[in-house]
């Protein structure tokens, strides 16, 4: 155990020494222009630039019914707009070395650019008219529907994919994120580009939106571009509405039957939000088990080849711990020791101690592009309680005390949730109910 934590310290040293300490860190500004935040990440000696323009509200902002229907405008906003129609823009695009593309979550959506500093110019000239005067042919749209229909026809294929669309039909019934943001096969056949048309005006509200830019740029010149391609857009009224929380009362098991080499099961509780004041004892919590689990279901017993143990970035927040194996039933009743034994304050402290370097090299490393700084920001600002608690990530994990673990696998480690794709009786409700 000293020797992990050992080399943890010496892979933190290592992320220190390629410029990514903390004390090296770019300074951040924001600014407002004709009601859009904006964030700017100013790195001087960095060669890139990337830019996010987030659409807040995510699921929230759709009925099932119209599920993906953001999703499905954005990605076809950014196949062509007025001055750049599809084959123009890629011809630049493809010339520069630039990209620009387009994603949604259950929290927000965003059209991102990513450029050379030398491009940063005219990627970002065909940036704003992808976002402001996109073209939505039919040609366009077409290709974009046929390619999201293959994937969502596809969804369900593996095991894994089953056990994830049998979690979210069942966690998320009645709450926003039922509307799934990549849609379904049902509404994305249904969708027509004046349909996208019509929603995709809605959008063009500065209210509605957060500019996140990191890299090579000053405020000065980033609030001018951004004067002038949105300082006429109008405001609107836009309101983001907090989620409601996930909440579990009681352990159950919904199973979907499968004739499998072996079964899988997901085991979900809720979990804080990026932005819960939880959320770091509870981060360290979940490494915590995801190293116990990995340790005693396959390390020490052979039971599986991945446990796991995890906890997701939403605003309404889970975690799980899973595992794929012939004999589930044992496999999740160690998982549950595991927790138990958590919950009572077993904590080792060698163990305990070497997650300093671990959160600081993994956080830093996941940092290494300009795009992920931009997401992050963003995510921050959207719903980790503002941008600036991005910059409290590692202060926070070093700050987290084994009592505070305890206490919030006691809080939050209950009333589980379990998921199975296999023979019904791969876990057994007794189980569940002796742990």
């Amino acid at each position: 155990m000293k020797k992990v934590s050992i080399i943890l310290v010496l892979l933190a040293f290592a992320a220190t020494a390629f410029g990514q300490s903390p004390a090296a860190s770019a300074p951040i500004t924001e600014f407002e222009v004709n009601g859009l935040k904006v964030i700017l990440k100013r790195r001087p000696t960095s060669p890139t630039v990337a830019v996010g323009l987030f659409v807040r509200g995510g699921a929230a902002n759709q009925t099932v019914d119209k599920a993906g229907l953001e999703s499905i405008t954005l990605d076809t906003a950014s196949e062509g707009s007025v001055k750049f129609p599809r084959a123009v823009l890629r011809k630049e695009l493809s010339r520069m070395g630039s990209s620009i593309g387009a994603g949604s979550n259950y929290d927000y959506s965003a059209i991102s650019l990513a450029s050379t500093r030398e491009h940063f110019g005219r990627t970002w000239e065909i940036f704003t008219d992808v976002v402001k005067n996109p073209t939505f042919t039919q040609a366009d749209f077409d290709q974009v529907r046929d390619r999201t229909l293959t994937g969502l026809r596809n969804r369900g294929a593996s095991p894994d994919d089953a056990l994830n669309n049998l979690e979210a039909e069942i966690l998320y019934a009645g709450h926003p994120y039922a509307a799934d943001p990549s849609g379904t096969v049902e509404t994305i056949g249904k969708f027509t580009v004046a349909d996208l048309k019509a929603y995709h005006k809605s959008l063009l509200e500065t209210s509605r939106l957060l500019l996140v830019a990191v890299g090579d740029i000053d405020e000065a010149t980033l609030k001018d571009l951004v004067t002038k391609a949105f300082g006429t857009m109008p405001r609107g009224n836009y309101t983001s509405k907090p989620l409601p929380k996930l909440t579990f009362t009681e352990a159950t098991i919904n199973v979907s039957q499968r004739t499998l080499p072996t079964d899988y099961v997901k085991g979900v509780f809720a979990a804080p939000s990026p932005a819960d004041p939880d959320y770091y004892a509870m981060r360290v919590a979940m490494t915590l088990l995801q190293s116990r689990v990995y340790q005693e279901v396959r390390v020490r017993r052979n039971l599986s080849y991945a446990p796991n143990a995890e906890m997701g970035g939403l605003a309404a927040n889970t975690g799980n711990i899973y595992v794929t194996s012939t004999d589930a039933n044992q496999s999740i009743r160690i998982m549950l020791n595991e927790i138990e034994k958590m919950k009572a304050g077993d904590v080792d402290p060698d163990s305990f101690m070497g997650l300093a370097g671990y959160f600081l090299t993994t956080y830093y490393l996941a940092q290494e592009t300009n795009a992920a700084q931009a997401a992050e920001l963003g995510k921050y600002e959207l719903i980790g309680g503002g941008w600036r608690r991005s910059l409290d990530f590692i202060p926070g994990m070093h700050k987290v005390t084994a009592e505070e673990v305890r206490a919030a696998a006691n809080k939050y480690m209950k009333n589980i949730r379990f998921f199975v794709v296999g023979k019904p009786q791969a876990l057994d409700r007794a189980t569940i109910a002796g742990r």
